[in-house]
């Protein structure tokens, strides 16, 4: 940066300084201005001054925040009466703006809705439209499946109409409509032709929206009540016809339960986050009965944490879907608090279960979108697998090449290494190499490591090809010493170094990593446990097929491969004659001439006698 652009930044944090000083300390919202006034961040804060002040002062910045804060020309502000104003004036700014800084709102996918139609007759329609004008909504609903069992029992229990027929008063008196065939299946009571008054349809048409609001326990104690009263009237045909109602209603109200027997409307909130993006459940429940649950997806830009995110999904997804319970369970205090809501974090009981159950939904949502990206795109899959890593073991770089080695030999005799190499997260089986162990005596493993590594990067120095980026070796923390000590004394390289260990069974159960080494916490059923068990199994498999091969090629060899001149086809030939090295040895020189000629016969008995 050359001095007429650091005068510049020195003169817009100054100016910026200036508004910022002259901030109130009340609840508000912010916005951040770029030079082509275009709002790129908004933020909701209880103390103005100091939370706008907090981005230009001296403290430690996240790179992402120093990036926001380069781009700053200029500030705006909105005063709140109080903080839920804050939430929801920043909820409406961040839709309204799409600041490019801020959590990414997604709207979802249009789920499907309920409307019951403002005619005279009304109808159930089942739409992804929302036309406040068209009538009553409810929904939207996640889950189609429970959607369609609720419109099955509708049809089951009531026989509203199915045609499109615009039906009026007067079109009824004149005579003008005519019965269809819903009529003839049973499926309408034909109100068109003033078979069936208005009166009664209407009452249907509110038990249906009990059932559409979740309200089934209400039904069935209402149904119960009816079937009891016409029973004591004698009036039994028509008891029985309420009693299958009641069945029907009390049968989906039973499976539609979950776990709380509560009486309360309930909306329960979790959250599950990683890097890049966080996924909130959010979940309403009505007298027991779980009506909605949905999960929205937001993209994070500066680092949010899980409370800034969970407060302004909270009001965002009440807004979006229309719920305003009373009571709003969460997994942790939020720093905030809504009117006519109280906030609840749970030990124990019923809505500790209802907060288990939607941490469970929004964890099985994480894994399905997690799970998707990666057969959309591998590679990233690998890559966000590797920076796992890098966040497990601190490392300063995605490792991008790992080096794994391992020994293998049958007490000492037919030592040999293998070093396998994965560059982002696949094999390269061009980089794989072999290592017949030269200068060590015996089975020492230890000492069959030092030299194969020093071995391998000394010549890596030497000719300048890539060093890894990680080395894994295929033993706890003795052979993590022994690489260390190659690497870090004799060659002075500063390459990472861990351990994968085994247990009593042999199966790999430790990451180990540091000097003293340490126990990295991994998930055994997790991508990044499989990936470094994958490495392990593959120098494994490596090391020992590579010592197969030269074990079976050492007892195939006889003291005839050792004599110069006798070939393949020649040793052969004598043990097809022969039978056996012994006999061999005791043919005289003429039987051995008759057999493979004068001269190899010469040789064979000279290299025998001496």
């Amino acid at each position: 940066m050359n001095r007429t652009n650091i005068t510049k930044n020195e003169e817009r944090l100054q100016r910026l300084k200036v508004i910022v000083n002259s901030l109130t300390e009340e609840p508000g919202c912010y916005q951040y201005l770029d030079k082509d006034g275009t709002v790129i961040y908004v933020g909701k804060a209880k103390n103005l001054k100091r939370r706008v002040s907090s981005y230009f002062n001296n403290s430690p910045k996240n790179r992402k925040t120093q990036i926001l804060v380069s781009k700053i020309e200029d500030i705006k502000y909105v005063v709140v009466p109080t903080d839920e104003d804050a939430l929801i004036q920043e909820n409406n700014l961040i839709k309204e703006h799409q600041p490019f800084y801020n959590i990414l709102l997604k709207d979802g996918k249009t789920y499907p809705s309920v409307c019951v139609t403002n005619e005279y007759f009304p109808r159930i329609v089942k739409t992804r439209n929302i036309d406040k004008k068209a009538g009553t909504y409810y929904g939207p609903f996640s889950h189609t499946g429970t959607l369609n069992a609720m419109l099955e029992l509708i049809k089951k229990l009531y026989q509203v109409r199915l045609c499109h027929t615009a039906i009026t008063p007067e079109k009824i008196k004149q005579g003008k409509l005519k019965k269809c065939l819903y009529y003839d299946i049973g499926k309408c009571k034909a109100p068109c032709l003033g078979w069936q008054s208005r009166e009664e349809y209407l009452q249907q048409i509110d038990e249906i929206k009990d059932i559409l609001s979740g309200n089934t326990r209400l039904l069935c104690q209402k149904l119960l009540g009816e079937m009891q009263i016409l029973a004591e009237e004698e009036r039994f045909l028509e008891a029985e016809a309420v009693k299958k109602k009641y069945l029907l209603a009390k049968d989906f109200d039973s499976k539609s339960r979950v776990i709380t027997s509560t009486n309360q409307n309930i909306d329960v909130f979790s959250i599950e986050d990683d890097e890049n993006k966080a996924y909130v459940n959010y979940m309403h429940v009505v007298n027991g009965c779980i009506t909605r649950v949905f999960t929205n997806e937001y993209k994070k830009r500066l680092d949010e944490t899980p409370e800034e995110i969970l407060s302004l999904a909270i009001v965002d997804m009440r807004e979006q879907y229309g719920n305003e319970s009373k009571e709003i369970v969460v997994p942790f205090e939020l720093d905030f608090t809504l009117k006519d809501a109280d906030f609840i974090v749970p030990k124990a009981g019923d809505k500790r279960k209802l907060l288990f159950l939607s941490e469970a939904n929004v964890r099985q949502y994480r894994i399905d979108a997690l799970k998707q990206a990666d057969r959309m795109n591998p590679d990233q899959r690998n890559v966000n697998i590797l920076k796992e890593l890098q966040r497990k073991l601190k490392l300063p770089k995605i490792p991008m090449r790992i080096e794994c080695f391992d020994n293998s030999n049958t007490m000492g005799q037919d030592a040999v290494a293998g070093c396998v190499v994965f560059i982002g997260g696949k094999k390269s089986k061009n980089d794989y190499r072999k290592y017949n162990i030269k200068t060590v005596i015996g089975p020492d493993d230890y000492a069959s490591m030092s030299e194969v590594v020093f071995r391998k990067y000394s010549r890596a120095i030497e000719e300048k090809t890539p060093l890894p980026d990680l080395i894994i070796t295929d033993g706890g923390k003795g052979q993590m010493e022994v690489v260390r000590k190659v690497i870090e004394d004799q060659l002075h390289l500063d390459i990472p170094i861990a351990g994968l260990a085994k247990d009593s069974h042999h199966r790999t159960n430790e990451l180990l990593f540091g000097f003293p080494a340490q126990v990295v916490g991994i998930e055994m059923d997790s991508p990044l446990f499989k990936l470094l068990t994958q490495i392990q199994d593959e120098v494994h498999r490596f090391a020992i097929t590579f010592h197969k091969q030269k074990r079976v090629k050492h007892n195939r060899e006889s003291e005839l491969d050792h004599i110069k001149g006798i070939g393949a086809a020649t040793k052969t030939l004598l043990l097809k004659k022969f039978k056996s090295l012994k006999r061999i040895k005791e043919a005289d020189y003429e039987t051995l001439a008759d057999a493979i000629g004068a001269s190899k016969a010469r040789l064979i008995k000279e290299f025998f006698n001496a």
